[in-house]
């Protein structure tokens, strides 16, 4: 099951959304703000995380910027904690299943979270007049 981790008001948040709803594709929900992190989901943010915490942090974010050089002294479990207690820390949205991550919205690499058999550029670019296999399956879906 793919988890999305949201923000209100985050743009690429309704971007994905809009996306998975468009391509039946199931997803959990999970607002940062709303719900309280478990470590259990940083940890595997980081697993497939290519960067580590690089990869998951806003640097811009305004407690960031507040607890910089605090944040670089921390070992992995008060970085950790640190994301739980401050959650806006995190970039957003965040996409996550067993085996990927994709941090933010990104119009070709949101792709990856298709089903296999409906991710080949013939489908993803076919003409909409054309016979397409996953238009297909989604029209069998939406009935």
């Amino acid at each position: 099951m793919i988890k999305l981790f949201t923000a209100p008001s985050c743009l690429g948040c309704g971007k994905v959304k809009k996306y998975f709803k468009e391509h039946n594709i199931q997803f959990e929900e999970k607002s940062i703000i709303n719900h309280k992190l478990r470590r259990e989901d940083i940890y595997k943010m980081l697993v497939h995380s290519e960067n580590g915490f690089d990869d998951i942090i806003s640097t811009r974010s305004k407690v960031f910027q507040e607890k910089k050089s605090h944040i670089e002294d921390m070992n992995l479990n008060q970085l950790i904690d640190f994301i739980i207690e401050n959650p806006t820390v995190l970039k957003r949205p965040i996409i996550l299943n067993d085996y990927e991550l994709q941090v933010g919205y990104n119009d070709e690499d949101i792709t990856m979270f298709l089903p296999e058999e409906y991710r080949n550029d013939e489908c993803l670019f076919c003409v909409p007049e054309e016979d397409c296999e996953y238009r297909k399956h989604l029209e069998i879906v939406d009935d």
